[in-house]
């Protein structure tokens, strides 16, 4: 590549750069993969869980211990701070689990089949931390994100 080339192509990324490391000031995850609920200046760490699966293949439902979340929020339309590693922001899907019985589920297959609820996901800062916003408003209940094709789940109960 020509440097005359070099020169508009450097000149004409710098802006792109600029934006994926926008100026984040806010509070930071203190654990990496891990989503954290942000209520104003403070960062509430969703409960961290795997889900067990029952049932059949195409009727799979997965079980969670515990009736109700140890991580809350008021926030119906709750916005998610991770510093991502292994876990890509883009994968966390985000499912609304039905208590029952002591214990909370999802069900994925079969006719009472869960439906993902959609996520904006933005990256805030170059070096991986994420922004995920909620695209609609919660009704109170339990909630997970989980990231696609994956047993574990990150739990909240939105009040």
């Amino acid at each position: 590549m020509p440097v005359l080339s070099r020169r508009v192509f450097l000149i004409l990324l710098a802006p792109s750069a600029a934006l994926l490391a926008q100026n984040y000031d806010g509070p930071r995850p203190p654990k990496k993969d891990i989503p954290y609920i942000r209520q104003a200046s403070n960062l509430i760490q969703t409960e961290v869980v795997q889900a067990k699966p029952e049932g059949k293949k195409d009727d799979a439902t997965y079980v969670i211990d515990g009736a109700s979340s140890s991580a809350a929020t008021p926030l119906a339309e709750p916005i998610f701070i991770m510093q991502a590693d292994k876990i890509a922001a883009s994968d966390l899907e985000l499912y609304k689990l039905e208590s029952k019985n002591g214990h909370r589920e999802l069900q994925l297959g079969g006719r009472g089949k869960a439906h993902s609820i959609q996520l904006e996901v933005s990256r805030l800062t170059a070096d991986g931390l994420w922004k995920l916003e909620v695209d609609e408003t919660l009704d109170p209940g339990e909630y997970s994100l989980s990231p696609r094709g994956s047993n574990q789940a990150f739990c909240f109960e939105e009040r």
